[in-house]
């Protein structure tokens, strides 16, 4: 069990250190204030935490089985995507003047707002939906109830994932004194909104 717990939480570390749309997403809105990274990745691993239940009662089953159900998903997720790094584009043109103004934390956007845009952000990508379903059956001991298993596992993910991507929000909170800087906070929220539409482009025309 222990040997199938730390297995379990390297897996956690590998796939948190893959760079995806939700990394993008939570150093984005980390820009803004701590707070809103933060409240991103809650959002996010409430996502997590969704899709890992869904996977234990099989419904995310239903997703993989059918071509339509996964497409219209996957349309979905794109547009997510491509909303996103637009508001992210639009941002970069506001945020000189913002700086200079009110200082790091003037355009911190409301908890909810960053909330939900981390549960947005996971819930649309069915690939989120796909891999639980396929990563934490791995994980369940010989023996042990099935449901009950993986839902601690789907738990056990999200808050290891909590504090992992802390640690971003707590690192882009150390640069404030450079990321407060007018050019260069309005260059990285160029290049978050430049990743996240062209992720989104790349979701919309997968097969």
């Amino acid at each position: 069990m222990p040997s199938t717990l730390i297995a379990f939480l390297g897996a956690c570390t590998l796939i948190a250190a893959s760079p995806g749309p939700s990394t993008v997403l939570i150093i984005k809105q980390s820009l803004h204030s701590r707070r809103s990274g933060f409240l991103t990745v809650l959002g996010n691993e409430t996502g997590v935490f969704v899709w890992g239940v869904a996977a234990a009662l099989g419904l995310t089953a239903l997703l993989t089985a059918s071509e339509i159900a996964y497409d219209v998903m996957r349309i979905v997720g794109a547009v997510v995507l491509v909303v996103f790094g637009v508001q992210a584009l639009r941002q970069a043109r506001r945020s000189g003047g913002e700086a200079e103004e009110g200082g790091w934390e003037s355009s911190g956007k409301s908890g909810w707002s960053a909330y939900r845009a981390g549960l947005l952000l996971n819930l649309a990508n069915p690939k989120a939906a796909v891999f639980a379903l396929s990563f934490l059956p791995q994980f369940v001991p010989q023996g042990v109830p099935h449901l009950p298993a993986m839902v601690g596992l789907a738990a056990l993910w999200a808050v290891y994932e909590v504090g992992y991507y802390g640690l971003y929000v707590w690192f882009v909170g150390r640069l404030k004194s450079v990321l407060s800087r007018a050019g260069v906070r309005r260059r990285l929220e160029q290049v978050s909104g430049g990743v996240l539409l062209l992720l989104g482009v790349r979701m919309a025309l997968e097969s």
